[in-house]
């Protein structure tokens, strides 16, 4: 089992822990970024804002456990999503959008605790048409069985399928597990991995650390229990065959196309955010997502 510690930035209202990219490892099944945010309660009028920015080749996957983001992009969606839905919205060859804490939760000071990902588009679709997909919590199989309730939010787990698209196989799930419960992670696909986000839980009697990503043995059942109540992600899918590069927010198997897509953001010749554009975020000299070669 290979351990990868998160890197921790801090916003200074909340903390974003992050176990991909890292340098022992790039990729687990698509998913090629893996940040978990909060929880936190922020300053009573005050909000996240996550200003216009692009993205390129990539899929975003947004779950959370607590609060609210209002989702803006360039193709016209709008959506707000709460705990328990899934927000895919898929770059292909290039999207903008905007994340911000709605205005009505800002009065009170919005909470905010989840997970935001990327999944790295497959061979022959890193170009495809943008889109933007939302499906609620009431939409997504739950698996409940002896003080487990584990929602599937992509791909097909425990005999229960999310109706999420997938360009690539892929799993994703949001595990909850009551005091001395467990649940079987079966060798279901190429690459798996797990991460606590809360409580104290252990994979084959090994102890793992919150907000620690463990990519597990390929081919190899295991099995996840708690003797407290704890809260688990589930993470993989399909291994990727070709090398994938990374710089900001712009994922793709070419570093020419990269290279484009940074000339096209500074020359502003990216879309519009309808409802969000008279702002945005420029193109950082060395960005936090970090590039490794």
């Amino acid at each position: 089992m290979e351990t990868i510690t998160p890197t921790t930035h801090d916003l200074g209202d909340f903390k974003v822990r992050r176990t991909l990219p890292s340098r022992p490892r790039r990729m687990v099944g698509p998913f090629i970024f893996v940040d978990q945010f909060g929880p936190a309660k922020l300053p009573a009028g005050k909000g996240m804002d996550v200003r216009p920015h692009p993205h390129i080749n990539l899929a975003t996957v947004t779950y959370l456990f607590e609060g609210a983001i209002e989702h803006r992009d360039s193709i016209g969606s709008h959506a707000v999503i709460e705990p328990g839905a899934i927000n895919l919205m898929t770059a292909g060859k290039g999207i903008v959008h905007s994340e911000r804490s709605p205005s009505a939760l800002r009065a009170d000071g919005p909470s905010l605790y989840g997970m935001q990902t990327w999944l790295a588009l497959p061979d022959g679709k890193e170009e495809l048409d943008p889109g933007f997909e939302h499906v609620d919590g009431s939409a997504l199989p739950l698996v409940e069985d002896n003080g487990v309730s584990a929602r599937v939010l992509m791909g097909t787990l425990w005999g229960k399928t999310a109706g999420v698209t997938e360009h690539s196989q892929t799993i994703y799930a949001d595990i909850l597990l009551g005091g001395g419960s467990s649940i079987p992670i079966d060798a279901m696909t190429d690459e798996r991995a797990v991460l606590v986000t809360e409580g104290d839980a252990n994979l084959d009697g090994d102890r793992l650390e919150p907000f620690t990503l463990y990519v597990l043995a390929p081919g190899q059942p295991m099995t996840l229990s708690a003797e407290v109540p704890s809260r688990v992600m589930l993470l993989g899918g399909e291994a990727f065959a070709t090398e994938r590069h990374v710089f900001w927010n712009f994922v793709s198997s070419s570093r020419e196309r990269i290279n484009q897509a940074k000339e096209d953001w500074k020359a502003r010749r990216f879309p519009l955010v309808p409802g969000d554009d008279q702002e945005f975020i420029p193109l950082p000299e060395i960005p936090l997502t970090v590039t490794y070669p």
